[in-house]
């Protein structure tokens, strides 16, 4: 497969990805949205249904959409190193585009919640009012503590796919056929219920970071802060829970 075929299916499927968690986010915590405070539930499962729309999608590329996917599966020796910039650049260009999408579709959703009193009053705050659906941030703020969820969690998720039994298409490119697909949604969903608590699971460096750059740059109202201090944990905590779970599947499975 050729790098342009990998950038190609990855942004598109990552862009998806982002669209639909971040709509589901915006849905449930922005005012005079139908879905406005529907809770916990329904964001762990549009979070499950985001990736399983996204990955169907990017299948071309072996559905990885997080760069945390991309480096448990070339770790384990089915990905070369070669193809993981191509991948990553990618993906945390898609998850870009797919905040902006957000934005877009929520626009009057992000007008009535941030050109309010209240809203102005909290204008400085770190995060800001709507970052929970461009970013996540921990409910309790141990860096020490958040970093070992998000490791915990994505080593939940790595080690599940890379147990699965990935599927190799006639070129050689290695990841979630149709039924891994469905199978990782699945898990996305229950590390949401079980794991997420602590710190709303990233569990994907460009879901967090990429959206986390585009709060940064959009001309919101009100928008407080981006909170660049934590952003740190959810991008190394995935990382490290990928490397340790190639590194678990190559000594109990290799």
């Amino acid at each position: 497969m050729s790098s342009s075929d990998i950038f190609t299916s990855e942004f598109i499927g990552t862009m998806v990805l982002v669209l639909l968690g971040g709509g589901v986010c915006a849905a449930v915590n922005l005012k005079r949205s139908k879905a406005f405070e529907a809770g916990w539930v329904a964001v762990a499962f549009g979070w499950g249904f985001a990736v399983l729309t996204g990955a169907y999608i990017s299948q071309t590329s072996g559905a990885h959409l997080n760069p945390a996917v991309t480096l448990g599966i070339a770790i384990k020796g089915d990905t070369d190193w070669s193809d993981v910039p191509v991948y990553v650049g990618a993906q945390i260009l898609g998850a870009m585009a797919g905040a902006i999408l957000v934005w877009i579709t929520y626009y009057a959703q992000f007008e009535a919640t941030l050109k309010t009193p209240e809203a102005a009053e909290q204008k400085a705050a770190n995060p800001g009012q709507v970052h929970g659906v461009f970013f996540t941030s921990p409910e309790v703020r141990k860096p020490f503590l958040n970093l070992l969820t998000e490791v915990i969690a994505t080593f939940v998720l790595i080690i599940a796919i890379l147990t699965q039994g990935l599927v190799k298409d006639a070129d050689g490119t290695v990841g979630l056929g149709k039924m891994g697909a469905l199978i990782t949604a699945l898990v996305v969903v229950g590390i949401g219920l079980s794991l997420g608590g602590p710190t709303g699971y990233a569990i994907n460096p460009v879901r967090d970071l990429g959206p986390r750059i585009v709060h940064a740059l959009l001309p919101l109202p009100n928008k407080g802060g981006s909170d660049w201090t934590y952003a740190w944990v959810p991008v190394v905590g995935p990382l490290l829970g990928a490397a340790i779970a190639g590194g678990v599947y190559n000594l109990a499975w290799g």
